[in-house]
């Protein structure tokens, strides 16, 4: 018996001669509609299958000794640049005062004048070359009683109204306009600060802090501690020319911890007709404030959520990560496209310095404790769980080959039971007009 034939028993398609096959109208049109529902459907399973969703996942965060990067834009229309200080502190006791390193301290115009960035380089209120005119290379300007600052230009002396303003801060001492200082008053630092008076600041730049329980302040005045105290020197502020007096009024432009959402992961993030946008991870964007009030102040109570972005080909375990070499703004960016960064929900609070209720909003029941600084201030606290968004297809290439051999086979099954009902009802109606 030929090798071909060992297997003709087995065969499960048995063939019928051409002879034997009837073509019909109704089966040509049934053969063209099943194809093109045919490659719809396959075009469907191809679709699906490149098709890339996002799976959120919560863990226990074990990450230990991390950094956390804050990134804020917030504009103050009715305080000068020179009036605010940005400080941060921790429960672990580090504590950032004056910051300046990442930060930028833009001027801005009244708001009666618009309100647009001033120049750059009238940033600076103590002008360096009034600073340095006249000087005796052998000059030692006197600190009048503090410590000279370990940042002085020559050690032991206060040769600037900068490094005197140091000094009396090292000792927790007011300092003023800095009256009958000879440094200030030849930098004219007082007549500077009065031209700045009715101008407005934006603070915007990077922090990087410890990843514990914190705050960040932006308040008047030179900061320093007073016994086990943190307080800040507000002589200037409340002691304005300006009509009306300063105030917090503010805007938060862009409050974030850690990196932004790309776009592209953004809209993999949006589900159905509800469309995903930076507001739903950081909901104080564009919050806007306003008071009319010298002595207030606004808090905000945040709580921070760790959350990773790993996109499809990133490592499955890469959901730690400290950067602690990252430069300031890249931090959590990783190479491989992969995103350590943060969500966080916010509840704020307002209140006036004076104590009082808020009989004016209906709530006379409500009493405010007298004291405190005005400024705006920012407390987080860190969530022990962690999120974790992974991209996934929706089925493995696999599933791709099954789903396609199921649209033929169905498509095929359902073709052919079609186009036999039609070819026995023809012949039966065939058979009774020959009757």
């Amino acid at each position: 018996m030929p090798a071909k034939s060992r297997f003709t028993r087995l065969d499960a398609f048995t063939k019928t001669v051409e002879d034997a096959r009837v073509r019909t109208t109704s089966g040509g049109i049934v053969t063209i509609t099943s194809l093109i529902i045919l490659l719809y459907l396959m075009w469907g399973e191809w679709a699906d299958y490149r098709r890339i969703v996002v799976r959120p996942e919560l863990i226990v965060d074990k990450g230990r000794g991390e950094k956390m990067e804050i990134h804020l834009n917030v504009s103050f229309p009715r305080i000068p640049c020179e009036l605010l200080s940005l400080d941060v502190m921790d429960v672990s006791g580090e504590q950032q005062t004056g910051v300046v390193h990442g930060v930028n301290k833009v001027r801005l115009a009244a708001a009666s004048e618009g309100g647009g960035v001033i120049d750059v380089k009238a940033l600076d209120l103590h002008n360096q070359d009034d600073a340095a005119t006249h000087l005796d290379p052998n000059y030692c300007g006197g600190c009048y009683g503090a410590p000279a600052p370990t940042s002085a230009a020559k050690p032991g002396c206060c040769n600037t109204c900068e490094e005197v303003r140091e000094a009396y801060a090292s000792v927790s001492w007011a300092f003023g306009r800095g009256e009958n200082v000879e440094q200030c008053e030849r930098e004219h630092y007082g007549e500077r600060l009065d031209a700045q008076r009715k101008e407005g600041c934006r603070i915007e730049g990077n922090l990087r802090v410890n990843k514990v329980v914190g705050n960040f302040h932006i308040a008047p005045g030179r900061s320093f501690s007073n016994g086990n105290m943190h307080v800040h020197d507000l002589n200037n502020y409340f002691e304005t020319p300006v009509d009306g007096g300063h105030t917090f009024t503010h805007k938060v432009h862009q409050l974030r911890f850690g990196p932004q959402v790309p776009d592209e992961l953004r809209k993999n993030l949006e589900t159905g007709s509800d469309p995903w946008t930076n507001h739903h991870i950081n909901p104080l964007d564009d919050v806007n404030q306003e008071t009319n009030e010298a002595a207030y102040n606004f808090m905000y109570f945040v709580k921070v959520v760790s959350t990773s972005y790993l996109p499809i080909g990133a490592k499955k375990n890469a959901v730690q990560n400290t950067y602690v070499d990252s430069p300031l703004g890249l931090h959590g960016v990783n190479n491989d496209g992969s995103l350590e960064t943060h969500q966080y929900s916010v509840t704020s609070h307002k209140r006036s310095l004076g104590g009082g209720n808020d009989a004016q909003e209906g709530h006379k029941e409500r009493l405010h404790a007298r004291g405190g600084i005005p400024g705006v201030f920012f407390s987080y606290d860190i969530s022990p769980m962690k999120v974790i968004n992974r991209e996934e297809r929706t089925k493995s290439f696999v599933g791709f080959l099954t789903g396609v051999c199921a649209v033929i086979g169905g498509t095929l099954t359902v073709a052919a039971a079609v186009d036999r009902g039609l070819y026995e009802g023809s012949t039966r109606i065939k058979k009774l007009h020959q009757r």
